[in-house]
């Protein structure tokens, strides 16, 4: 199966689940064709003639089930990992004249808990993906795109690429260099014509987040110190728990904010999808020391305990402008 004349080719990692899948599908149903999808059953997916990959080969079912009759029409499978030079090579290669128009980077992996409990290896694991498996993914499409002087890079980064979390560390860490190293190409690329778009999303629930959220809270934590693992349990977990009730988006929010980024006539670089989580990163730029933003987050995580409630309230009134309008007033 070949994209259509006019038909824009997307290649999409990560999307046996969640964000991906809800992208890959979303685009292969576009109304008016636009979109041809190429799903890698490993790792990566192609859209406007779209592309999927997936690392999981069990879960095709479940994107073939999800994308439903337009499987085999605007949505093809392919196979990636993300982690290997050979098999991102030989992904592009099986795409016809390796024309992408469109890559998303979307695979990516999570790793929480108390520093003094993770290994070296696991916190390697996390930059394979989250950092060098987006390096190599454009590494492989732009020579073209630079050549054609046409092409749109996105990464799906996260609200935690702008603002550090606690416990969140590597996590935090891979988001940041993914960041830095997109906002820094980003300036190359514009003298070839092309974009580079950044989606920020918080909380989403996802298979992601929920077994994430299952297996750290069984896990002993093997070298943490009884003060720093209380914290963990005790402030972080519910505090984190929280949020995700509070502030949580679906992967089809994340899918909407994706493809309106992709047919903006000036696609934005940074798009943070939850407008709560505005005020944040407004916190953090508001004071160069980053004392404010630190001494806030601080807070919030040890000092307001089971009150977790009124801080999201905080948020939410913060988005409309409602403290700024009390800030006014004397008490």
């Amino acid at each position: 199966m070949m994209a259509a004349e006019g038909q824009r080719v997307v290649l999409i990692t990560g999307c046996s689940s969640g964000i991906g899948l809800a992208i890959a599908v979303m685009l292969a149903r576009d109304e008016m064709k636009r979109y041809y999808v190429f799903i890698p059953l490993s790792l990566c997916v192609c859209v406007c003639s779209v592309i999927g990959t997936m690392r999981d080969l069990k879960r095709k079912d479940k994107l073939v089930e999800a994308a439903g009759d337009v499987y085999g029409k605007t949505l093809s499978l392919l196979t990636l990992d993300v982690c290997s030079d050979e098999s991102v090579k030989q992904c592009v290669d099986s795409i016809r004249d390796r024309h992408v128009d469109i890559l998303i980077n979307n695979a990516g992996v999570g790793l929480v808990g108390p520093l003094e409990a993770l290994s070296m290896d696991d916190m390697m694991k996390v930059f394979q993906t989250n950092f060098f498996g987006v390096v190599r993914m454009i590494k492989e499409v732009m020579p073209d795109m630079k050549r054609r002087r046409s092409g749109h890079i996105i990464v799906i980064s996260s609200a935690m690429g702008l603002q550090g979390v606690a416990f969140n560390d590597v996590y935090s860490a891979s988001k940041f260099a993914i960041e830095g190293f997109c906002e820094s190409l980003a300036i190359q690329l514009l003298k070839f014509n092309i974009t580079m778009s950044m989606i920020e999303p918080g909380p989403v629930h996802t298979e992601f987040e929920m077994k994430m959220f299952a297996d750290v809270s069984k896990k002993e934590y093997v070298g943490t110190d009884p003060e720093t693992l209380h914290h963990f349990r005790t402030c972080y977990l519910p505090s984190a728990a929280n949020i995700f009730q509070g502030l949580g988006q679906t992967p089809e929010d994340i899918a909407k904010v994706t493809k309106k980024v992709i047919e903006s006539p000036r696609p934005p670089f940074r798009n943070l999808t939850n407008p709560l989580y505005t005020p944040i990163v407004a916190l953090k730029y508001a004071d160069e020391t980053g004392i404010l933003s630190v001494h806030t987050f601080y807070h919030m995580l040890y000092n307001l305990g089971g009150v977790m409630h009124v801080s999201l309230n905080i948020l939410k009134c913060l988005s409309c402008g409602c403290l700024r309008k009390r800030a006014i007033t004397p008490t």
